[in-house]
């Protein structure tokens, strides 16, 4: 192969398969509904600890995925290769929160229906996702559980200080009992009757009690 067959070559032929155009307008596009869903993940994480690294991630994954699909839809050679070269990918992170896979999912989807030039779809399916994202998430849940940790001199005291957590909330349920001499500690699932947490300070003033810990419970539950 000469110098010269190399730029007879079909490969500068798709070059052009996409317009500057709409190269430009996918991948604005892309950024901002990339960002608009990293701020929708931001007003709503309700983690322990959160990360700004996977906020990032998400408006980077919607460029990438509208960059793939803008190759792969310009050349069908091109998309089998891409096919193949994807299925070897393997991601070892570790999702802990099954909201992250929502946004992630939702991610890839705005760069996919985006790269296939379904622009009003993809603003009106976002902004429907974020305002169903923001009304669930941001709803105040009293009957979400919490864990209480209680720790007293004896027998006694604890069954005041638990009768006391019965008549203040809605579910009161003993996960856990430690016995030691002149101590006992437990470890009691409760579900609030209202959004007031108060009753966890007029718990700690109880006769016996040492201490009183209010936990919420973020994990997954099953009962």
């Amino acid at each position: 192969m000469t110098f010269s067959d190399i730029f007879k070559s079909s490969f500068l032929e798709n070059v052009n398969a996409v317009s500057l155009l709409d190269m430009v307008l996918a991948m604005v596009l892309a950024f901002g509904l990339g960002l608009f869903i990293f701020f929708v993940y931001k007003k709503t994480f309700a983690g322990v600890m959160y990360s700004a690294s996977f906020g990032v991630t998400l408006i980077a994954l919607t460029m990438i995925t509208a960059l793939v699909i803008l190759a792969v839809t310009s050349n069908v050679v091109l998309s089998l290769g891409m096919v193949g070269a994807l299925s070897i990918v393997r991601f070892r992170t570790a999702i802990k929160d099954p909201m992250d896979i929502a946004f992630l999912f939702w991610a890839i989807a705005v760069g996919i229906v985006l790269a296939a030039g379904m622009i009003p779809l993809a603003v009106f399916g976002s902004v429907m996702i974020g305002v169903i994202i923001l009304i669930f998430a941001n709803r105040s849940d009293t009957t979400k559980p919490y864990i209480v940790v209680l720790s007293c001199d004896g027998p006694q005291s604890e069954e005041k200080a638990v009768a006391y957590l019965r008549s203040r909330t809605k579910r009161c349920v003993v996960k856990s009992k430690t016995v030691q001499r002149g101590a006992v500690e437990l470890n009691l699932e409760v579900r609030l009757a209202k959004d007031d947490t108060s009753f966890i300070n007029h718990l700690a003033e109880l006769e016996g009690v040492h201490s009183a810990v209010l936990v919420s419970y973020n994990g997954d539950y099953m009962g």
